[in-house]
């Protein structure tokens, strides 16, 4: 019998792979799972998103820390950022950056004075949840140049209207696509920038949670808007 050569002769190799994977993951992309509809309908339950850690800077792998910047989000951007609440890794979309002076009077967003325009796509909309499937009203709503989908769930829709409030330079504001249903701004404060740890750029793979995981493949590898 051969004698052994011992744990890490024998398997350095692999744990030089798997700490490269996991310092990739940490600092420069990974893809995260969406557990919620907070994001309905631009993201589902079941999907797995790609996203981009080197979007807006280089951190230190495993920490906040941030080696150098090169970018800040902007209104659109679908970002992932450390909650102030309570650590978790969250998933939003930004509608308001440092500087601007943001409310919203009857659903409709207002930055800088400037009334965002939206409009009524479908009004009865079927969208998969975490409790199941869900009827939603479905809105096309711009923030500047650029345009998303948003669901409003009518029989909760208590939250039409904040502000206004302006932003704190060095944070953004953020709001649930689903935005009856989404623990955002609205209830954590603002995001410092220092908590975000990347963009979200696509959906890679996307399975039914409801119905034992069947693959959803007309969402796989479905580009979102903050990634044009």
């Amino acid at each position: 019998m051969r004698p052994s050569k011992g744990f890490w002769p024998e398997y350095k190799g692999l744990m030089l792979f798997i700490g490269f994977m996991l310092v990739f993951r940490s600092a420069v992309a990974d893809w995260n799972y969406v557990p919620s509809s907070s994001m309905n309908p631009t993201l589902v339950a079941g999907d797995r998103v790609v996203v981009n850690k080197l979007a807006y800077s280089l951190r230190v792998p495993f920490t906040l820390a941030h080696i150098t910047r090169w970018a800040e989000p902007k209104a659109g951007d679908v970002i992932t950022f450390d909650s102030p609440a309570d650590g978790l890794n969250l998933i939003k979309r930004v509608v308001a950056v440092g500087g601007d002076t943001v409310e919203m009077v009857d659903n409709t967003l207002i930055v800088n004075g400037h009334a965002q325009q939206r409009s009524l796509l479908d009004s009865a909309r079927t969208v998969p949840t975490e409790q199941g499937p869900l009827s939603v009203e479905v809105w096309l709503e711009s923030l500047g140049q650029r345009r998303h989908e948003t669901a409003l769930i009518p029989s909760l829709n208590h939250f039409r209207a904040f502000g206004p409030v302006q932003v704190p330079e060095g944070h953004v504001l953020v709001l649930g696509d689903s935005r009856d249903n989404s623990r955002d701004s609205r209830f954590i404060g603002f995001i410092d920038v220092h908590r975000v740890t990347g963009r979200a750029e696509r959906v890679a793979l996307s399975h039914n949670p409801q119905r034992f995981y069947v693959p959803r493949a007309q969402r796989w590898w479905l580009l979102l808007e903050s990634g044009v």
